[in-house]
């Protein structure tokens, strides 16, 4: 059995990475799933949240949107709306979101509804998330 396994993550703004995984960890509907060289085929909805790529040089972190993984024998695809590298993420922003949407929530404003504003709050959540992931990651390295 391969060591290995080809990890594609798209965008809509195009390819996000392109390389080998010995293990790749992704938040799922189900929960986190875990897949290695020569998994059995899987299809899965990912929701928003990180995305752990472990590879020969270490780790890499990024955060997707939601979206779905595709699993092959020899190949992961994450096909996602928004895709981006963990330490491009912008920490403030995320706050800021996460702020918004719950001030919004406690004061029921009426220019943002409860859906939009816990769909908000769940983006900025999952965005934190995987900033945290990062910065434990980096401060082992």
């Amino acid at each position: 059995m391969s060591k290995s396994i080809a990890v594609s993550i798209v965008s809509l703004q195009g390819s996000v990475y392109e390389g080998q995984a010995e293990l790749l960890v992704a938040h799922g509907s189900q929960g986190d799933v875990g897949i290695m060289p020569g998994h059995a085929a899987l299809l899965t909805q990912l929701l928003p949240g990180p995305v752990r790529v472990h590879h020969a040089h270490g780790q890499e972190i990024f955060y997707v949107s939601g979206g779905v993984m595709e699993v092959q024998p020899h190949r992961i695809t994450i096909l996602a709306d928004n895709a981006v590298r963990a330490a491009d993420l912008d920490e403030a922003a995320a706050e800021m979101a996460k702020r918004r949407a719950q001030e919004a929530l406690a004061e029921q404003r009426e220019d943002l509804n409860a859906s939009k504003a816990l769909e908000h709050l769940a983006r900025a959540a999952a965005e934190l998330r995987t900033l945290g992931q990062h910065k434990n990651r980096a401060g082992r390295g």
